[in-house]
């Protein structure tokens, strides 16, 4: 059983430097504390994600870290030229001594995806021969490619990767398609499934995953996460927190769209959110049942979304120590 780090690295209301500087502090929290991964998430033309080049923000945390791995979840691969992402995800990994996570994903955002001009019809193809590209270029010492979108003939790949024959996969999952894909491609998978949906999908992944059990992929669910010294605290940061970070989420579909796609999904109060199963502010004990419930559900990896809306450093910092201090430890052996 192992615990990552998710973050939108949305919008706060500090100045952006002081924001990524906090981000970069938290991430040094995270690494001190023995967290597995740090996962940020890539977004564009909107607050809920201000680092729309998550590269130039892990080359900066590559240097302030020592153990922690990171990555993007995901990036956006039918708006990169597969060619210049090889070369990035190899200085990455080299600049982290081999810590780097490569997450990958199609792009749920039709906006986003419009301002980099895709053809919505072509994104499923654009993304399947992205990776190809991408996995062939890391794992190679010449790029030869020809097909729909992207030509190469003995292109040199001068960079390669400390981890071969590339650096770990990772996908969000939603559809059971998607979660067959990463059980039959040996991807990471995390998913925001709710209830009994993420206990689907973790037996849907282990039916699939054809290995030895011992070598599977993780798979788990990313949940918000306030742990304080009380039940009473923890939900005094969590809820001005959580509103922000939904207004966040749902501001660009509201201003640019036919309105928030996921509106039922995601209620706009913390309170109706954490009866969903979204997340938990609490107490470690409490924080502790609820992770346990998750558990039960079969999953092999719990990913804390520990900085969401305006909730600043030591508020964070403090949660990030309670959550490895009291709650990883009851989980050590789950999992298996």
């Amino acid at each position: 059983m192992k615990f990552g780090v998710f973050d939108h690295v949305d919008d706060s209301a500090l100045p952006l430097s002081d924001h990524y500087e906090a981000r970069l502090m938290m991430a040094e929290v995270y690494d001190r504390l023995g967290f597995h991964c740090y996962h940020v998430a890539e977004h564009h033309g909107t607050p809920l994600g201000l680092a729309p080049s998550p590269s130039v923000l892990f080359a900066a945390l590559s240097q302030r870290t020592k153990r922690l791995r990171f990555g993007p979840l995901v990036y956006l691969l039918p708006i990169y030229h597969p060619l210049r992402l090889i070369e990035e995800v190899a200085m990455l990994d080299a600049l982290s001594g081999g810590r780097f996570q490569l997450g990958v994903g199609r792009g749920v955002s039709p906006i986003e995806l419009g301002f980099h001009g895709l053809d919505m019809a072509e994104q499923r193809e654009r993304f399947d021969e992205a990776l190809e590209v991408l996995l062939k270029g890391l794992s190679s010492d010449q790029l030869d490619h020809a097909g729909t979108f992207y030509r190469f003939d003995n292109v040199p790949m001068v960079l390669r990767p400390v981890q071969r024959p590339h650096p770990p996969l990772w996908y969000g999952a939603g559809s059971p398609d998607s979660i067959r894909w990463c059980a039959r491609n040996d991807v990471n998978m995390v998913t925001l499934a709710l209830g009994e949906r993420a206990r689907q999908a973790m037996d849907l992944y282990r039916g699939e995953w054809a290995g030895p059990p011992e070598a599977m992929p993780l798979i788990g669910v990313s949940r918000h996460i306030v742990v304080a010294d009380s039940d009473e605290e923890a939900l005094a940061l969590a809820r001005p927190a959580y509103a922000r970070w939904r207004r966040n989420m749902a501001r660009l579909w509201e201003e640019c769209g036919d309105g928030f796609p996921l509106a039922a999904h995601l209620p706009e109060e913390w309170d109706a959110a954490a009866a969903m199963g979204h997340g938990c502010a609490g107490s470690p004990q409490t924080v502790r049942a609820f992770v346990a419930r998750e558990v039960e559900r079969g999953i092999t990896y719990f990913v804390a979304a520990l900085a969401f809306g305006d909730l600043r450093l030591p508020a964070v910092t403090r949660s990030a120590e309670l959550f490895a201090a009291e709650v990883m430890p009851a989980f050590e052996g789950a999992g298996l």
